[in-house]
C-alpha cells in the first residue's frame, strides 16, 4: 500500500504526536477505518488545511475524529465541525 509522509503542525495530537514529528500513513483506498485509528483529512471547512485525528465513532460512513490533546481548546475535530465523510480521508496512519 502507498504510503505518504505528513509532519505534524500544532499540538492537538499531543502527547501522542508532537509538534515537527514526521509520521507515515498509508493512502485511503477504502479499507476500514475503526475507533482509535489516526486518519489524515481535508478539513471539512478549511480546503488548504490538512488535519490529523483520532477516529472516536465511526457511523453511516461518517467519522467523529478528535484531537488527543486533554486541552479541550486545543483541537479543532468534530466537536466543532461535526462529523466527517469518509470521503475527506486521504490517509489512515500506521
Amino acid at each position: 500500500m502507498e504510503k505518504i509522509h505528513v509532519t505534524i503542525r500544532g499540538n492537538s495530537m499531543w502527547p501522542t504526536l508532537v509538534e515537527g514529528q514526521e509520521i507515515k500513513a498509508s493512502i485511503y483506498q477504502g479499507q476500514n477505518i475503526n475507533a482509535g485509528q489516526v486518519v489524515v483529512f481535508n478539513h471539512p471547512f478549511d480546503n488548504n488545511l490538512i488535519a490529523v485525528k483520532r477516529v472516536k465513532l465511526v457511523t453511516n460512513g461518517r467519522l467523529f475524529v478528535e484531537g488527543d490533546n486533554p486541552d479541550p481548546t486545543a483541537s479543532n475535530d468534530s466537536h466543532n465541525f461535526g462529523l466527517i465523510e469518509l470521503g475527506l480521508v486521504i490517509a489512515v496512519v500506521d
